[in-house]
C-alpha cells in the first residue's frame, strides 16, 4: 500500500520483524522512505504533514505487530522519529538554500511570500511534532504509550530539524542585513517569479542536496555470495 508516496507495507513489515539490535537499520529505512516521499512532491507544509503522518502510521502498525521476545517498542519508535528527523533536516536545508537565493537577488524579508516562507521554516519543528502526534494518537494502545514517551523526551531534547531551522533563519536575517548595507541591486522581477514557484524550487534543491550526499559516500563494498 502506497500512501503519500510511501510504501507503507514495506515499513510495516520491517518494524514487525525487527529486533532491538536492528534499530539503526530502522532509522535508515525510515529516513530514506521519508526523504523519497518529500522529494516526490512540492515541499509545502501540507505535504510534509501528510508524509510524516503516513510514516508514523506505518511504524506504529509494524511495531504493534512485532511479537519478538523482549522487543522494546519505545526504542523502535524512537528510531522511527530519528529517521524522520534526519529527512526533515534535509528539507530545512533545502529551504535555506532556496531562500538564500532570493535574498541574494534582493527580495526583502518583509516581502509577503518571503515572510510566509520564513514563518513556515520557523514552525517546522512544531509541524513535525504535531504531525507525528496526530498520527500516533490514533495508534493502538500497544504503541500509543511508547509514542507519548518518545515525543515527550524529544520535546525536551529538541530536534535537529528545529535547531537547523533556527540557525537558517538567523543566517538569512544576517544575509539580508548585509545586502541592505551594501545596497545590492537586484532583478526583482525574476526573483518574484522564482518566489511564485518556491515550493517546487525547494523540492529541486532537496533532490540535489540528497544526490550530493549520496555521491560523497564511499562506494559500498561488494558482498561475497
Amino acid at each position: 500500500m502506497f500512501k503519500s508516496g510511501i510504501d507503507q507495507d514495506a515499513l510495516i513489515n520491517m518494524f514487525a520483524k525487527s529486533s532491538a539490535q536492528q534499530g539503526e537499520a530502522l532509522r535508515k529505512a525510515v529516513s530514506e522512505a521519508t526523504l523519497r516521499a518529500l522529494q516526490g512532491r512540492e515541499l509545502t507544509v501540507a505535504n510534509i504533514r501528510n508524509v510524516l503522518g503516513a510514516v508514523t502510521q506505518a511504524a506504529s502498525s509494524g511495531a504493534a505487530k512485532n511479537v519478538l521476545p523482549a522487543v522494546d517498542v519505545e526504542a523502535m519508535l524512537e528510531k522511527a522519529f530519528a529517521g524522520m528527523d534526519a529527512a526533515l533536516l534535509q528539507a530545512v536545508q533545502a529551504q535555506r538554500v532556496a531562500l538564500q537565493q532570493f535574498v541574494s537577488q534582493g527580495v526583502e524579508l518583509n516581502n509577503k511570500q518571503m515572510k510566509g516562507a520564513l514563518a513556515n521554516l520557523e514552525k517546522m519543528e512544531d509541524v513535525f511534532f504535531s504531525a507525528v502526534g496526530k498520527a500516533a494518537s490514533g495508534a493502538g494502545s500497544a504503541v500509543k504509550g511508547p509514542w507519548d514517551q518518545v515525543l515527550e523526551a524529544m520535546k525536551v531534547k529538541g530536534t535537529d530539524t528545529g535547531a537547523q531551522a533556527k540557525t537558517s533563519i538567523e543566517a538569512l536575517m544576517s544575509q539580508a542585513q548585509t545586502a541592505l548595507r551594501e545596497g545590492r541591486s537586484a532583478q526583482l522581477r525574476s526573483a518574484q517569479a522564482m518566489m511564485d514557484s518556491y515550493a517546487a524550487l525547494v523540492s529541486g534543491v532537496l533532490i540535489g542536496l540528497s544526490e550530493g550526499l549520496q555521491s560523497s559516500k564511499p562506494a559500498a563494498k561488494t558482498r561475497s555470495k
